[in-house]
């Protein structure tokens, strides 16, 4: 598994805090089926994140320690909700019925919220069919190919598309958007597009990394998609 790529560093200073209760909802993601702990960037994974406001990676690491049962604590919890999955239920539900839940309310009095990976996986201004981690698969996807084949008659962006559900001429779109960006491709013509702003920003955060580097964190994307 890719670590230390620019994906798993916050832009900004996070302040967050653990809460015991959150075990009981990685419990509930870690014995949905298949039971097990789940890929770091599925798609279960990233809304739990996103509802608790914990990096993938924080929730990845709580998942092995529930695999592990790391802790007496984790015991506790796994003898009493692992094979009761009706109770663990009730009490997910209860936790999430509690009054300013998965908002700015009393649950996160006196935490301090700041976003990082969160919107990386909000759909963008520019187009909504797709989000900035769209952009980070299509852009390991422009370094495998040339710009001729960047039609959407080759079969690798034919099957970007079908990944991301959306239509073969918009995967195209961004990879010639990426061609402007590319400074190796020496096109300086001016160009509009509602997804320039959005290419060049994931241009600027990954498009001078280690290609193996890149190729490995589109591995791992992929599963939000899968």
């Amino acid at each position: 598994m890719a670590n230390n790529h620019p994906s798993l560093t916050p832009r900004s200073k996070v302040n967050s805090q653990w809460h015991d209760d959150y075990w009981l909802l990685v419990m509930q993601l870690y014995l949905r089926k298949p039971v097990g702990v789940k890929p770091m960037y599925s798609r279960d994974a990233i809304f739990l994140c996103l509802e608790l406001h914990i990096h993938p990676k924080q929730l990845f690491a709580r998942q092995c320690e529930i695999a592990h049962l790391e802790t007496p604590r984790i015991e506790r919890i796994w003898e009493e909700y692992g094979r009761n999955p009706k109770r663990l239920t009730r009490a997910v539900n209860l936790l999430r019925n509690m009054i300013g839940f998965n908002s700015s309310g009393d649950f996160y009095e006196g935490v301090e919220t700041k976003e990082t990976f969160e919107p990386d996986f909000r759909p963008l201004e520019g187009d909504e069919r797709l989000l900035p981690v769209s952009l980070v698969l299509i852009l390991d996807l422009y370094f495998h190919l040339t710009p001729i084949t960047m039609v959407k008659e080759t079969p690798e962006v034919r099957d970007m598309a079908n990944l991301l559900k959306v239509p073969a001429s918009l995967v195209v779109d961004v990879l010639n958007i990426f061609q402007v960006c590319d400074p190796y491709m020496r096109r300086h013509e001016v160009i509009v597009h509602p997804l320039l702003e959005a290419c060049q920003q994931i241009w600027k955060r990954y498009g001078n990394m280690d290609l193996r580097q890149l190729a490995a964190y589109a591995t791992e994307l992929r599963a939000y998609y899968l």
